[in-house]
């Protein structure tokens, strides 16, 4: 456990005067950690809190709250207690019970820095539960990044001081310092996948390998070093963020392995989607980018999706559903999600030069409104024939993640005006005094 201080040096994993709260669960680990840290302290110049979450699981969850408390007042750390409902998240969320309960008790975790109560929140994760992350990382199809497993710190929020200590070491600190700790019964419910990895999977392999443990530490060392250097010489100028919005050209798909799966990675960190993308959805990827046609578009686990447009490939976080849309045929200002701000305004025509599109209202039928496109739309191009809407979107250019969120102007199916592209043949302005402009921000 000496080694701990130099780790989190080392790994600038606090600064002074930082508020550290330690994930404090009642076991070993995390009784040490917060033991630990709480002897640096004043090395450290840091204040320790501890946290405790009862994840409602359990019946005798209480008693280890209480347990949790009660040690915390001895030591003299301040300690915040939680109550999370994880049956009801994972009912909500359609989710494994082990994954609702992670999940909330990382939403505590993250309400508690964004209130500014801490400032970064200390994990007792040590060499142990990272080569049983990785190996889980390796069996469920991660790549390069999986085989790195758990960093020392992660979103500049989670930190784990413990990472290269060793189980051993953990328990004879316990013993020697006469902590008190409880022991989870859900720890031998084989159910779980971490248990299951814990319980029988390291168990045979140590049974063979008794180094294993150190060896694949070791080999997650070597792979991060080799993954950084890489990572620090890629290009990333093939890279367009916008927003929410990442593109990166189907070219790139005729690289090396190495490097355009790298970027998709970088894609998607981009729009803050860090976990859950494995080699198989790289290889979709990429199909889509190499041989499926323009428009089409793949989902993601997390809510992300995939659009190829005209030679890009546009990364999405967080489908948003179509809005609804009936605005009458007036001069006003509204909103459009995904798309911006419409004014329609009436100008004189005298001088048609300044932004926007320009349209003779008289000529559009009184029972016209703004809408979103609808099916058998059609619009009538600007000097002389009619098509459908979508062929005038795909002629424009216009993204289809786009195209159902601009605004038209439209009789039935008769498309008069398109925010933002162009205006029909038929309300052209001409003789008339004055008209609609139509501006979007």
């Amino acid at each position: 456990m000496e080694a701990i201080l130099d780790f989190i040096k080392e790994n600038k994993l606090v600064k002074k005067g930082e508020v550290i709260g330690v994930g404090v669960s009642g076991g070993v680990d995390s009784m040490c950690l917060l033991h630990y840290l709480n002897s640096v302290k004043e090395q450290l110049d840091i204040e320790v809190v501890g946290i405790h979450i009862n994840h409602g699981i359990r019946e005798e969850s209480y008693d280890e709250a209480r347990f949790v408390l009660e040690k915390c007042k001895e030591m003299g750390v301040r300690v915040y207690k939680f109550t999370i409902d994880s049956n009801k998240i994972a009912k909500e969320r359609k989710l494994s019970l082990e994954t609702a309960a992670r999940e909330g008790r990382y939403g505590v975790f993250e309400a508690l820095v964004k209130k500014d109560i801490v400032d970064k929140i200390a994990l007792a994760h040590h060499m142990s539960d990272q080569a049983e992350t990785i190996l889980m990382h390796l069996f469920r199809g991660a790549g390069v990044k999986g085989a790195k497993g758990m960093e020392p710190v992660r979103d500049g929020i989670y930190i784990r001081p413990m990472l290269t200590t060793s189980k051993k070491e953990i328990l004879d600190y316990a013993s020697v310092n006469n902590i008190e700790y409880v022991e989870d019964s859900s720890n031998s419910d084989n159910s779980y996948s971490r248990n299951y990895m814990r319980n029988v999977v390291m168990k045979d392999i140590l049974k063979r390998w008794p180094n294993a443990i150190e060896a694949i530490n070791s080999f997650s060392r070597t792979v991060c070093e080799d993954d950084d250097y890489i990572d620090a010489n890629l290009d990333l100028n093939s890279l367009i963020v916008d927003d929410k919005v990442v593109q990166l050209p189907c070219s790139v798909f005729k690289l090396h392995t190495a490097i355009y799966t790298r970027l998709v990675f970088k894609a998607l960190s981009l729009i803050n989607v860090k976990k859950d993308i494995e080699r198989k959805h790289i290889e979709i990827i990429k199909n889509l980018a190499l041989n499926l046609d323009n428009g089409k578009r793949i989902k993601l686990p997390l809510d992300v999706t995939v659009t190829k447009e005209y030679g890009f490939l546009t990364f999405e976080n967080v489908y948003v559903e179509k809005p609804t849309l009936r605005k009458p045929n007036k001069c006003f200002t509204f909103e459009v999600p995904n798309f911006g701000t419409v004014t329609i305004k009436r100008v004189k025509t005298d001088d048609l030069t300044t932004g926007g599109l320009y349209f003779d209202y008289r000529k559009v039928p009184k029972d016209a409104y703004w809408r979103f496109r609808e099916e058998g739309d059609v619009f009538e191009k600007f000097g002389g024939g009619t098509k459908k809407l979508k062929s005038v979107f795909i002629d424009k250019k216009i993204p289809v993640r786009k195209r159902d969120y601009i605004p038209v102007l439209a009789s039935g199916n008769e498309v008069y005006v398109i925010a933002g592209v162009e205006i029909s043949e038929k309300v052209k302005v001409e003789d008339v005094p004055t008209c609609y402009r139509v501006t979007v921000e």
